[in-house]
């Protein structure tokens, strides 16, 4: 199953009372033998799956061991980027309360790949497609790059309004028959 996570909503609970509100927790009030394949940070909005079943977890997580799995994002900028390019690094969380991740030596593989989308007056919609999975890694990559993602509190300056950092397309081999599954969401605007 995929579902479209707002803006704003934890993919599963946290610790604490107060964040037990969550994608998940919801989902399981109408479906309780469901479960997350993957996460997406809070205040990123887009696609996220689900298993149905502890067989097809066990499987959709094999198709994303495997990298068989393509993930497409949509973010807007600050500043003007233009062209394509690939992000590479080792990334690791430099700090814990809010974490933050950057490039470290003992980090892990981190790879991005980006392009133009449109070119705003102060800012660019890029299309971004990462390679690997890890925490934070399009934030810090962009961040990285001197162009932060809007509404970005912990890699940006002055961030206002959310996060504009969307998961707009998943495609992957359906997880049983092999076929080819395509999923993609609108976009924000």
């Amino acid at each position: 199953m995929v579902v479209l996570k707002p803006s704003g909503l934890l993919s599963q609970p946290g610790r604490g009372p107060e964040l037990q509100d969550s994608l998940i927790s919801r989902m399981q009030r109408h479906e309780p033998g469901l479960h997350l394949v993957h996460r997406l940070d809070r205040d990123t909005s887009g696609l996220i799956l689900l298993a149905r079943s502890k067989d097809s977890l066990r499987r959709c997580g094999e198709l994303f061991a495997r990298r068989r799995v393509s993930k497409l994002y949509e973010a807007e900028v600050a500043g003007r980027l233009q062209g394509s390019g690939r992000i590479e690094n080792r990334l690791a969380r430099l700090q814990r309360d809010p974490p933050r991740y950057g490039p470290h030596p003992e980090g892990r593989p981190a790879v991005t790949l980006w392009r133009t989308h449109a070119l705003l007056k102060l800012s660019t919609k890029l299309w971004m497609r990462p390679i690997t999975g890890r925490s934070h890694q399009l934030r810090s990559h962009l961040a990285e790059l001197g162009h932060p993602i809007l509404g970005d509190a912990i890699y940006g300056l002055n961030a206002v309004g959310p996060l504009r950092l969307h998961a707009r397309a998943l495609a992957l081999p359906h997880p049983f028959t092999g076929g080819r599954l395509r999923v993609c969401s609108p976009g924000w605007g």
